[in-house]
């Protein structure tokens, strides 16, 4: 079982990224699936997550409106769309999955460093 996430970098405020979590070892049609982050210094903390059926979700306040989680069943991958990114948006950014609970985190990726700065 093994959580693949990419598409990290460096932005400038206001800008966009993509990442993207790809499954292997297991199906991910069957999982709600979600992301979280860590800055430096600060407690890890839920950004957004979806259930298997796509009909509970689940997004922080500090992301709603500029970030979008979605799933591509068919080809086994999550995705967080970011957009309008802000420097307190600079962490580290896990993707999991739960069979059971929604952002319930069962398994977890190996994280990707996002950075936000001019």
């Amino acid at each position: 079982v093994q959580l693949q996430a990419s598409g990290g970098g460096l932005v400038q405020p206001g800008g966009s990224l993509r990442l993207s979590c790809a499954a292997s070892g297991f199906t991910l049609v069957d999982y709600s699936v979600g992301w979280f982050r860590q800055a430096p210094g600060k407690e890890r903390e839920e950004v957004s997550c979806i259930s298997s059926s796509e009909r509970s979700r689940y997004d922080a306040d500090f992301v709603k409106g500029r970030f979008t989680i979605s799933r591509d069943n068919a080809n086994n991958t999550v995705f967080l769309q970011m957009n309008s990114l802000k420097p307190e948006d600079t962490a580290v950014y896990y993707c999991t999955a739960d069979k059971w609970r929604l952002c319930g985190g069962a398994y977890w990726g190996q994280g990707t460093q996002v950075t936000v700065s001019s």
